[in-house]
């Protein structure tokens, strides 16, 4: 019996030494790594980084997805990460009810990086590739109606701009008329300069975003669109730009005041209070618009960025279509601006009905129907 095992042990031995002498003479030798996960996500960042100069976004997401990887695999060398314990942590991580968009983030983060562990032959086998994310329970769901953002009718919205007029501080009327005329993010309002407004043609160009996580009015960052269709022209009418005009003249008189403490940097809406010429933080409009809302009977749950969905139903309400929403909107949150739309647009699928009810009705009022 103990000579057998030596022989199979010889065999298995032989085979393995003849096995790694053809991946050699091959060229497919891998020597797998026993660097620990938490020191190769380290260079898989700067790597990320250095050859995809991600948004600042970006980044603060994928250092977020190595956060979660990190609960589990931090000190677990590379090569001892199964496809079993991969799988295990996106099961934990469902478990614990994170949104499944979250999970996502996570899982393609997790794949990025073992894919670079892969292709520099650190790794003989990808413990993500079979990897997936649970899907849940299918239930059945009697009410069809899907949520909807909050957003103002018309007339509120009304009530809130003329509410802006009278009570509003400096610059608040020129900021919600903006938004709520085009639809842009705070974001892109905040990063806005007086070089992207032409008053003749009554155009204002969105091209860049404003950054800042920290909420701090000197560490910001000004950086380009999410995407390459978040870049678009605006056309408004003669009213947003008599505003605009009104605000320029009161903006100058200020820069005036200050001198040499104003730190121009040519921004349509710049703070005035703390760090005079620098962008507004964006707590700074959300603030502004509690103020008002307080003085109102309006929902106080509108937020800035409600009057981006108050834009999208006022357009859906004049007959604007969908398209032409969404290429003024910039896309992002293209299922939102749809699901609004519909939603204003119900009506007209209930009077195209109608229409049809009632042709079909005259044309078969001839027959008889036994």
């Amino acid at each position: 019996m103990k000579c057998n095992l030596s022989i199979s042990t010889l065999q298995e031995a032989e085979a393995a030494a003849a096995a790694l002498t053809t991946d050699v003479n091959n060229g497919t030798y891998i020597k797998e790594s026993n660097l620990l996960f938490k020191d190769f996500t380290e260079q898989w960042l700067s790597y990320y980084i250095q050859r995809n100069a991600p948004k600042p976004g970006t980044i603060r997401l994928r250092r977020y997805s190595i956060n979660k990887l990190l609960n589990y695999f931090a000190h677990i060398k590379l090569n001892n990460i199964t496809e079993e314990m991969y799988q295990a942590a996106l099961d934990n991580l469902k478990d614990q009810d994170f949104a499944r968009s979250t999970i996502e983030g996570v899982h393609t983060t997790g794949k990025l990086i073992f894919k670079m562990a892969v292709n520099k032959r650190m790794l003989k086998i990808n413990p993500t590739l079979n990897a997936y994310i649970k899907r849940d329970e299918q239930v059945i769901i009697e009410d069809d109606e899907e949520e909807l953002p909050i957003f103002f009718e018309k007339e509120e919205l009304l009530l809130f701009l003329n509410t802006a007029n009278e009570k509003g501080l400096f610059m608040d009327f020129a900021i919600f008329i903006l938004l709520s005329y085009t639809g842009m993010r705070v974001g892109e309002l905040i990063a806005l300069k007086w070089k992207d407004i032409d008053f003749k043609k009554r155009t204002i160009r969105i091209t860049k975003t404003y950054y800042n996580p920290d909420n701090n009015s000197r560490k910001y960052q000004i950086v380009p669109p999410k995407t390459k269709k978040s870049r678009r022209k605006i056309i408004v009418d003669q009213f947003v730009i008599d505003v605009l005009k009104k605000y320029k003249i009161e903006q100058e008189k200020i820069i005036k005041h200050f001198g040499k403490s104003y730190t121009n940097k040519n921004y349509v809406f710049a703070n005035v209070y703390h760090h005079p010429g620098y962008p507004l933080l964006i707590k700074f409009i959300e603030s502004r618009m509690a103020r008002l809302l307080k003085k109102t009977d309006l929902n106080l749950n509108v937020t800035p960025h409600s009057l981006r969905h108050t834009h999208t139903s006022l357009l859906a309400e004049a007959g604007v279509d969908l398209d032409e929403i969404m290429d003024r909107l910039g896309p992002q949150d293209d299922e939102t601006t749809r699901r609004v739309y519909l939603h204003i647009t119900e009506g007209r699928k209930q009077e195209a009905a109608d229409k049809f009810s009632n042709f079909m009705g005259n044309l078969t009022g001839k027959q008889n129907v036994s």
